[in-house]
């Protein structure tokens, strides 16, 4: 056990020095290549076989001379240099000159480049001829004097040139002498960017680029026109230009066989649609056309075979329905457009991914997925919801739908009405009642059947009607009076009292009530229908003129009078008075004893008065009538003029 465990810890101490040794040769490597580099240089020193001198290394940019460089980054398989100018270059190129294909360096980075065209041009040279595969050329400067010159492409090991922030200060050249050096490469990435490239010629012959980046110059609708050379590009990058024609860009791709992704963002493109034809790469299927200036007519010039497409920050209101079927696409970028409503995916029938956030849409339809059954992901927050009846169904949608929403809750937030703003739509509900229009109609169609029947039954069971019928009676009476005898209103009071009596009950009113109180003592006058009612007027009117000229109004009570109608309306008549004029002018007198089942229920104000008002009761003893007449004679307690000017003095 012992022994195993010394042998394994031996073999340990072994690699870790074995490790150890070859780090060390292999950071030795670019150092040799360095140190030859500077003495080959020198040419007192060619015979010699050891290094005398070699540029100091910096790791910052101060205390140096105008004649060094900055040495940023240094690997057996990566270089980084900086402050690269025309007092240095030469020694740059010695050194790069050094770095034969199969060398171990692949990445060279030079920063801060101040140096004219032809130093550029061998720097190209030197490199193109070397193992380096990966060339970036960041920040140059002072690019003057240039011209036209023959280029060596053959016999490189490069793959990829990126060159940004290139400033030209030669005013006046021609274009093409600069344009063609980098056209005509034969490698398979170039990047020119943040350069202020006005335009680039295309290839002389079929070219290898497979990836080209023009980020942020000042190209125009002219590129690449009518370009054939480009047949196996698969990756264009053309952002942050000023390209404007969505047309024109279509068929600069259109001979672009092998093109799978073009950015054309933050671009100022437009498209007139009215019929124009577009004509796209048939291989294309990723298309950024994000931050431009596109409307609903974007859909009438889309590639047919696009899979991804991003058209974020444009001017789109909607998703016409008649637009060109786009069956692969899989993924779709509309936020911050102005749509009100979700798309349909009726032309996007592969549609997986579906980006609508910071729109305008106020309220999704619930049946979105339904229509759009193939979406995994829908990104639809940071939009001004209507929070309402409407969005609950989108609400319990999201609930039904396995986490579809992409930001649920925290991006989805009431914005309307008011007094909800802020609300996550999670914590927003309303009730079923509230909601469903049918189920609110039917509530409410309930409530006032509901409503009917027991207002009706109360009009039955209250004579509810026979007492409006009284009360239009009253009111055109009135009128009629008011407009045929406007000198009649204030009339003065003629009789002592209105009678009202049952034809039944007439005997007892002829033969004890009358004589009584007319031939007695006194001069009460009453005011009988048979003698007092005026010929050719309704007997409603009547009724209400003789109310109206009585001081009281005497009701000769019995089982009979509550059978009578025309009895019914004298005493609405007479009680609609006591109450309109606040007087004390109605006089009960029960001829006979009147059970209750027998008072129909319509008069509920006889109730109500014989419940709450003293009644004179007709005695059956003699002896006692001299009384019930003393009383009643005090109830009726008035002067009266007579017709020749002299009053009728009260009996008491």
């Amino acid at each position: 056990m012992t022994e195993n465990r010394r042998y394994l810890g031996n073999c340990f101490l072994y690699k870790c020095l074995f490790a150890l040794t070859f780090w060390n040769h292999v950071s030795l490597s670019v150092e040799n290549e360095l140190f030859r580099s500077v003495s080959n240089d020198s040419p007192e020193n060619s015979s010699d076989k050891k290094i005398n001198t070699l540029p100091p290394v910096y790791t910052n940019s101060h205390s140096k001379s105008n004649f060094d460089w900055v040495v940023v980054q240094n690997t057996t398989e990566s270089l980084s240099l900086s402050e690269i100018t025309n007092y240095n270059v030469k020694k740059l190129i010695a050194l790069l000159s050094n770095f034969k294909q199969g060398s171990s360096l692949q990445n060279l980075t030079l920063t801060n480049v101040l140096v004219n065209w032809n130093a550029l041009i061998e720097i190209l040279q030197t490199v193109w001829h070397s193992s380096i595969e990966y060339f970036n050329i960041n920040s140059v400067t002072q690019l003057s004097n240039i011209f036209s010159c023959d280029f060596d492409y053959s016999g490189t090991s490069m793959k990829a040139l990126t060159m940004k922030k290139v400033t030209i200060t030669d005013r006046y050249f021609i274009q093409n002498h600069l344009y063609k050096i980098f056209a005509n490469m034969n490698i398979a990435a170039l990047t020119i960017a943040e350069s202020e490239m006005i335009h680039m010629l295309c290839p002389s012959s079929d070219s290898p680029f497979r990836y080209l980046n023009f980020l942020k110059n000042e190209l125009t609708d002219l590129l690449f026109q009518n370009c054939d050379k480009l047949t196996q590009l698969e990756k264009l990058i053309l952002q942050r230009n000023k390209f404007e024609s969505l047309r024109r860009v279509s068929f600069m791709t259109s001979l672009m066989k092998s093109l799978k992704y073009l950015d054309m963002s933050n671009n100022l493109l437009r498209h007139d649609g009215a019929d124009v034809q577009c004509q796209w790469a048939e291989s294309l299927t990723e298309l950024d056309l994000s931050s431009n200036q596109l409307t609903d007519s974007v859909f009438e010039c889309l590639p047919v075979n696009i899979k991804k497409l991003d058209l974020q920050n444009n001017q789109i209101t909607s998703v016409p329905r008649g637009a060109a079927e786009l069956k692969s696409l899989k993924e779709l970028n509309l936020a911050s457009n102005r749509l009100a409503d979700l798309p349909v995916c009726s032309g996007f029938t592969s549609l997986e991914f579906l980006n609508v956030e910071m729109n305008s849409i106020l309220t999704p339809p619930a049946d979105f997925f339904q229509s759009c059954p193939r979406v995994r992901e829908l990104q639809a927050g940071q939009n001004p919801f209507k929070c309402s009846c409407d969005l609950q169904d989108f609400i319990r949608l999201e609930r039904q739908s396995g986490g579809k929403l992409a930001g649920w809750p925290v991006a989805y937030v009431c914005e309307y009405p008011e007094n909800l703003r802020g609300t996550q739509l999670k914590d927003f509900h309303l009730s079923e009642l509230a909601c469903n229009t049918t189920l609110l109609l039917v509530t409410a169609l309930l409530l006032t059947l509901v409503l009917v029947a027991v207002v009706a039954f109360l009009c039955i069971y209250l004579d509810v009607p026979w007492y409006v019928r009284m009360m239009w009676q009253w009111t055109q009476t009135k009128r009629r009076a008011r407009h045929n005898h406007p000198e009649e209103q204030e009339t003065a009071l003629q009789f002592h009292a209105f009678v009202s009596y049952s034809e039944h009950d007439s005997l007892w009113v002829k033969n004890e009530l009358i004589p009584n109180l007319e031939k007695g003592e006194g001069c009460i006058q009453l005011c009988q229908h048979e003698r007092n009612f005026i010929p050719g007027k309704s007997i409603v009117e009547n009724i209400i003129n003789c109310i109206e000229q009585s001081y009281r109004s005497i009701f000769v009570l019995s089982p009979n009078f509550v059978q009578s109608e025309w009895c019914h309306y004298e005493l609405y008549f007479a009680h609609h008075k006591l109450f309109s004029e606040n007087s004390n002018s109605l006089i009960l007198i029960l001829l006979e004893p009147i059970p209750p089942y027998v008072i129909p229920a319509r008069y509920h104000k006889l109730k109500a008065l014989m419940a709450k008002r003293t009644y004179l009761e007709w005695p059956k003893e003699r002896s006692k009538r001299a009384l019930f007449w003393a009383n009643l004679r005090a109830a009726i307690s008035i002067n009266l003029p007579m017709s020749d000017g002299k009053r009728c003095e009260e009996t008491v």
